[in-house]
């Protein structure tokens, strides 16, 4: 029996290693680019950087140390140089997804850091393993600009698991709908016409502003933003402006507001602050042919009809009034149950003929 050589002897002592199969190994090197490991192997074991990580800004030496043990698997037994090429990777992605499949299968909620912003979503890992969401699935809203999620953690559930068409979909958006459900019905349970309530301003248009008021929107419409004439929402309101608003009415699930609170009804005191008598400074808010409407205090206005305005002739407001003139008048008439009141400015001038007629007898 012949005797085997020490070289015969020293490549038995070694175990065999195969394309596609997991190992242990121990780091004895580490490069910024590259970690090398004693997998038992009569070769060493090299991981690239792009095998190990998919973030190739990374610098190996921050994120492993010689002595550190390692599980990989191995791409190639040979790669010509006598090398055996590992990865990391790959064997983390694997695992990653069996932890997405068990999650798909159960409904699972997960919790994962943003790690790249792609033009259609965002890209998050789970223990090394990809998962995409479309922006169509990122919120409950519409989503135009997706940077603000760069690096954060969010919740998510697996919508679609295919990881052979590299297809791991997450949904984000069903857990913000059931959330707000949840939040609308609490909301509701409670929620009185009348109540006083802090919401954020949502949206703007040119009807009015969507107030969120913690799961639930409301509309507050141009007609109630003030006791005052608003002729532009977007002047009055900005997206993120906080306001207490009143909920005028509950409708399913709509709900009115509005910024009339009884307290400042400048109407409430109306029979002593517009007094029939009484001479009061208006600023001209509109005309028409037949007369001129003078706001007297916000929500208030008050008509001024054109035979009222000069004892003299006049044939259109617009021919001796003009808007935002400041007058002054008399109110003549108050309708406190239609909240009319009517003003005359030719009440304040001289009657003429009863002037002569006093200079007449003066001269006498």
């Amino acid at each position: 029996m012949s005797e085997l050589s020490f070289e015969q002897m020293l490549e038995d002592s070694f175990k065999t290693i195969h394309n596609g199969e997991v190992v242990d190994g121990t780091v004895i090197d580490v490069k910024p680019d590259e970690i090398i490991l004693n997998i038992g192997y009569k070769a060493d074991g090299i991981i690239s950087k792009s095998e190990y990580s998919n973030d190739q800004s990374i610098d190996l030496t921050t994120v492993v140390s010689v002595g550190d043990p390692m599980t990989v698997k191995v791409l190639k037994v040979n790669d010509g140089e006598g090398q055996v090429l590992l990865t990391y990777k790959r064997l983390a992605a694997e695992k990653g997804n069996e932890r997405l499949k068990e999650a798909y299968e159960n409904h699972e909620v997960l919790k994962a850091i943003v790690t790249q912003i792609l033009g259609g979503g965002l890209c998050a890992e789970v223990e090394g393993a990809r998962v995409f969401i479309p922006a169509s699935l990122v919120s409950d809203t519409y989503e135009k600009d997706l940077t603000k999620y760069d690096g954060k953690e969010i919740e998510f559930v697996i919508s679609e698991f295919n990881p052979r068409r590299n297809r791991v979909i997450g949904d984000r958006r069903q857990l913000l709908v059931a959330e707000r459900a949840e939040k609308q019905k609490e909301l509701f349970a409670k929620l009185q016409i009348g109540d006083t309530i802090e919401g954020v301003v949502k949206n703007v248009t040119d009807f009015g502003a969507f107030i969120d008021l913690g799961g639930v929107d409301g509309l507050l419409h141009i007609s109630e933003m003030s006791w005052g004439r608003v002729e532009n929402p977007k002047k009055v309101f900005q997206i993120g402006d906080e306001v207490k608003v009143l909920v005028k009415d509950i409708n399913d699930t709509k709900v009115a507001l509005s910024l009339k609170f009884p307290e400042t009804n400048p109407w409430a005191n109306a029979v002593d602050d517009f007094a029939v008598g009484t001479v009061i400074t208006g600023k001209v808010a509109r005309m028409t042919d037949f007369g001129a409407f003078v706001e007297l205090a916000p929500g208030v206005d008050a008509l001024l009809h054109v035979s009222q305005i000069s004892r003299a002739h006049v044939d259109k407001p617009s021919d001796v009034l003009s808007q935002g003139q400041e007058i002054t008048a008399k109110i003549v008439d108050l309708n406190e149950a239609d909240r009319k009141i009517s003003l005359s400015m030719k009440a304040l001038e001289p009657d003429e003929e009863a002037v002569e007629a006093a200079e007449d007898t003066t001269e006498a």
